[in-house]
């Protein structure tokens, strides 16, 4: 007999375990959920107002969010348009 240890195999890594329970079906789609993200106030309440309504598409699924954003668009569009009309005269402006 010899002395020779047995080879020293490295260690094997480990599989992910996913947190939390599995789903039954790993192609699922997952539900709607919130992405988070922070929307700043822009002092236009019209513009806050559009810019909020984006929060509605967090509880929808994807095929949902088109209608919302195509909304918000429209919204902001027309907010932009008014910006560039002319100013409606004031009363004091038409003296003669």
């Amino acid at each position: 007999m010899s002395d020779a240890t047995p080879e020293a195999r490295p260690e094997e890594p480990a599989e992910a375990v996913p947190a939390g329970p599995a789903p039954a079906d790993p192609y699922e789609a997952a539900g709607p959920a919130p992405l988070g993200v922070v929307r700043t106030p822009t002092g236009r309440p019209a513009v806050d107002a559009l810019l909020d309504r984006l929060g509605d598409a967090d509880h929808l699924t994807a095929d949902g969010h088109l209608d919302v954003y195509e909304d918000v668009h429209r919204g902001l569009r027309a907010e932009l348009t008014a910006l560039d009309a002319p100013p409606a005269p004031r009363p004091y402006d038409n003296r003669s």
